[in-house]
Formats: C-alpha cells, sequence, structure tokens
C-alpha cells in the first residue's frame, strides 16, 4: 500500500506542477498567482482544504487536474464549494475533462447546499476539443442560474480573460469581483470582433474591468489587485449569513481506539483474498464503536451503527465479497431501518458481486438483489461510499457506486471496478468463442486464445484500476487510507448544510 500512495503522490505532483515550471515561471513573471495560492489565501487560515478529483483527465492526451482545481474550503467560517482555473495549463482552457470536474463541483454545491466560488481565469474551450465540450458545455451555465434559483449563493473572482463561454460565469453568477487591468471578459475578443463586424477596439474597453465596474455593471466590486480581490470575496461570503439547515454532531468525538496507520495492512494485494471489514470500522469510527445489526444473518455483509466526528451514520460493508440472497434481504432492511431515523449511510465497497449459479438462480437471487438495488436507488438520506478493494458487476450498483449518485464517493489505491474481474472475462470470452468455433464446425486456436485471454486480462487489469477510474471521475478521488476518517467527517459536516431530506414514502420491509 505504501508503494501504491508513492505512487499517488507522484501523479497528484503533476496536477499541483500545472503547466510545469515554464509556464508557472511566466505567470509569476505577470505578477500573478497561481490557482493554488489563490484557493490557500481564499480559505480561512489553517482550515481544511477537501480537493476534488486531483487526478481528472489521468491516463489520456490532457494534463492531470485537467487544467482546474475544484474542492470544498471553508471561506469565513462557510463551508464552500470552489473551483480555480489554472492558467498555466493551456491558458485556463476548458477539455472535456475540466468540463465534468466543473459539472461534478456544481453538483455538489447544489445537493448539499453549499456556496459556490470561482475563482476565473479562463481562455474558455479548448478549441481542438469543441465537438466534446461545446454542447454539453451549456451544462456548466445551466447549473450557474439553478444554483441561484435555489438560493445557493454563486460567486465569480475574475483575476484574468474570462472570455467566449467563460465570460458566462460572472455573467451568471450572483456576485462578481473583478481585478483592475488584470480581468478581461467579454464574448469575442478583439480579434474576433474585428472578423465579425469589421470594427476596431481593444481589450480594456471591450471587457476590461474598470468598462465593467462603470459602463456595463457586468463587475459589482472593482479590486486593485489579486489580493484584493480574494479580500472582497471572503467579504462576500461573510455577508452571506450563512448557516447549516442540517443535524450538528453530536456530544463529545472520541478518536478509534486503533491507530490509523493499521488500515495500511487490512487490504491484501491480492482482492481475491477476504478480509473483515469490522478492522477497518474499528479504525475509523468514533471511539471504535459499532452497534452490529443482524450479525448473525447474510455474514458477508456487516452492517450495523456508528458515529464519525460525531455525525451518526449506518454502516454496510462488505465482507467475503460475494453478496447472497440473505446479505441482500438485510442490507434492504438495514437501508429502509436508516431512512426511518433519516440516518445517513456508509457504504465500504469490497465486492465481486450477486451470487451466480443454478441454485442461487432458483432461489430467487434476481429478485433479491433487486430489492437492494430498488432500496440504494429509493434511499432519500445522504450516501457516502468508499471503494477499499474490488467492485465488480452489479454488486457496485447494490453498494452504491457512482450510478446512484452518492453524495460522495472516494476509492483506495487498492480499489479496483468493471463488470467482472480481468480473469473471469477472459475466460468469459473464451468459452464464447469456442463456443461458436463448435457451432460452425471449425477447429479452435488455442494459442490465439492464449494470446487473446492474456491482452483482455492486461487491458481489463489496466481499465479496472483506481488511478484509471479516478482520471475519469468514476470518484471524487484517491485518498490515503488512513486520511479516510478525516475525509469522511468532512463530507458528513459539508452534508449537514442542507436540510434533512424527507422520507423516502415507504415504510420497513422485513426480509
Amino acid at each position: 500500500m505504501l508503494a501504491k500512495l508513492a505512487e499517488l503522490a507522484a501523479e497528484q505532483a503533476k496536477a499541483v506542477a500545472g503547466g510545469g515550471e515554464r509556464y508557472v515561471t511566466r505567470h509569476r513573471a505577470r505578477g500573478k498567482l497561481t490557482a493554488r495560492e489563490r484557493v490557500e489565501l481564499l480559505v480561512d487560515p489553517d482550515s481544511p482544504f477537501l480537493e476534488l478529483s486531483p487526478l481528472a483527465g489521468w491516463g489520456t492526451e490532457f494534463p492531470v487536474g485537467a487544467s482546474l482545481v475544484s474542492g470544498i474550503g471553508v471561506i469565513e467560517g462557510v463551508e464552500c464549494v470552489i473551483t480555480a482555473n489554472d492558467p498555466t495549463v493551456r491558458g485556463g482552457a476548458s477539455n472535456p475533462w475540466t468540463l465534468r470536474k466543473t459539472v461534478r463541483a456544481a453538483d455538489i454545491a447544489l445537493r448539499n447546499r453549499l456556496p459556490y466560488v470561482n475563482l476565473v481565469e479562463s481562455g474558455g474551450a479548448d478549441l481542438p476539443t469543441q465537438k466534446d465540450i461545446f454542447i454539453p458545455g451549456g451544462q456548466v451555465f445551466r447549473d450557474l442560474t439553478r444554483l441561484s434559483a435555489a438560493g445557493v449563493p454563486t460567486v465569480a473572482l475574475v483575476f484574468g480573460n474570462s472570455t467566449a463561454g467563460g465570460a458566462y460565469v460572472p455573467g451568471m453568477s450572483d456576485h462578481v469581483v473583478m481585478v483592475r487591468e488584470r480581468a478581461k471578459v467579454f464574448l469575442g475578443g478583439p480579434p474576433l470582433v474585428k472578423m465579425a463586424t469589421g470594427e476596431e477596439s481593444d481589450d480594456e474597453s471591450l471587457g476590461g474591468a474598470e468598462m465593467h465596474a462603470r459602463v456595463s455593471g457586468l463587475a459589482d466590486h472593482l479590486a486593485q489587485d489579486e489580493y484584493d480581490a480574494l479580500r472582497i470575496g471572503r467579504r462576500i461570503v461573510a455577508s452571506l449569513g450563512w448557516r447549516k439547515l442540517g443535524r450538528e454532531p453530536d456530544g463529545e468525538v472520541r478518536e478509534p481506539a486503533y491507530p490509523a496507520d493499521e488500515l495500511l495492512g487490512i487490504v491484501p494485494e491480492d482482492l481475491k483474498v477476504p478480509f473483515d471489514p469490522r478492522e477497518v470500522i474499528a479504525r475509523v469510527v468514533d471511539g471504535s464503536v459499532f452497534e452490529e445489526f443482524k450479525p448473525l444473518y447474510g455474514a458477508s455483509l456487516v452492517t450495523g451503527w456508528a458515529s464519525v466526528h460525531g455525525y451518526r451514520v449506518g454502516v454496510l460493508a462488505n465482507a467475503r465479497g460475494v453478496l447472497f440472497s440473505e446479505e441482500s434481504q438485510k442490507a434492504t432492511q438495514f437501508i429502509q431501518l436508516a431512512n426511518q431515523t433519516r440516518t445517513p449511510l456508509l457504504f465500504l465497497q469490497n465486492t465481486t458481486g450477486y451470487m451466480v449459479g443454478k441454485d442461487y438462480e432458483q432461489g430467487g437471487i434476481i429478485k433479491h438483489g433487486a430489492m437492494m438495488i430498488n432500496a440504494v436507488s429509493n434511499s432519500t438520506v445522504p450516501h457516502l461510499t468508499v471503494v477499499m478493494g474490488a467492485s465488480y458487476g452489479a454488486g457496485n450498483y447494490g453498494m452504491c457506486g457512482r450510478a446512484y449518485e452518492p453524495r460522495f464517493l472516494f476509492s483506495w489505491p487498492s480499489a479496483r471496478s468493471a463488470v467482472m474481474g480481468p480473469a473471469q472475462l477472459a475466460g468469459v470470452l473464451s468459452i464464447v468463442g469456442r463456443a461458436s468455433a463448435l457451432a460452425k464446425g471449425q477447429p479452435y486456436d488455442e494459442e490465439a486464445d492464449a494470446a487473446m485471454r492474456a491482452m483482455v486480462e492486461q487491458q481489463i487489469e489496466a481499465e479496472s484500476a483506481a488511478f484509471f477510474l479516478s482520471g475519469r471521475l468514476y470518484d471524487d478521488g484517491v485518498i490515503d487510507p488512513r486520511d479516510t476518517r478525516t475525509v469522511l467527517g468532512l463530507c458528513l459536516s459539508a452534508i449537514n448544510s442542507a436540510p434533512v431530506p424527507e422520507p423516502a414514502g415507504y415504510g420497513v420491509f422485513r426480509p
């Protein structure tokens, strides 16, 4: 695990490096702060910043981090979603992964009722990829207006160019701050205006901060420099009078009885080897106190009640990977009980999926798995998911994978997720190929089969790895297992900025 964490640190360092030393040096020479420096000066001193999707774009042709910093930080005591364009990466232009990262940030702000602060310096769309971002990119502007309509404040601090589609970010924000002689906001720059209308103009008269503050009225505040813009941004958040509408933590918070460092050795390198998730729970929850529910029934799924940083949660954790009918029915009842008491649910994934085979099919595994997935789908309490190990097949769905919209989902470096394991998937393709050859009366090429199996196993192994999945935003980040308790505490606090959701509308169905 330590070796995997070293790989993680190296990949995250690429995101921190932005466009590289050359472009960062040039950016600083212009008297500008980097995106991460802006975030650091915006949030309260010594407060945590939970960065989201730092590996976005990993394994693609685009830079790691997708030219955007996003996360949850505390500004004047208020938890906010913060995004910051990184102008050292292709001028802060948005590529397909920037778009997905931006949309995810807005979704988190809306669902958890968190003020949304944009630190803007972007050249708009990365034009060579316009076919992938132009049409879906409209969601960015739609989300800003929906946040405002829902009463969630949106703030834009403009530090440099905000052109083309990027101009609509301040245009659709509730509060706009622009930096004098730096901010340039226009739908089309002087070259485009010249081509479209024949009009001669310059940056400042076309879209400068001074013009927008005095003439167009787009700027609500004119900042003297970047530090002043960040000061004004903090003042705006302070003036919101924002307060949480959810639950407060309960009583005294006790640290776990066991050290977090031991989490590094709990998940085996070979995910076929089972491990006891109670060992994880004991190192994450308050006081290591876990009130287990139905411990003697459906033993492959551990369920029970605990607290994390004072917030009560219901925990579902895979024990032996496979989900049988008993586990499915147990999970269904437990999820409904959590909904009765409006208790958030924490899913700790290590599952190979639902059990297959004649006896299990005849025993109703499909309908029982469907019950569990139905309960997860229609549960209205907040869900948090951590993928510790395997997350294969429909088990990913039943344990609240990304498609089931948990409020937050994080992975450990040991995580793997796919339709099925690499060996199983390659084996299925081999069986199908053999059957096809037999049906056609043709000999089967064993050498080609072995090569195909090896290639498929290698491909699935790579495509099911944590970094690959995180690069495509199928989680909110790969985290150090030792940070799990802290990350969950930050997420539970953020969730409770929103009011406790309404009940799901059904009672408890006992298995």
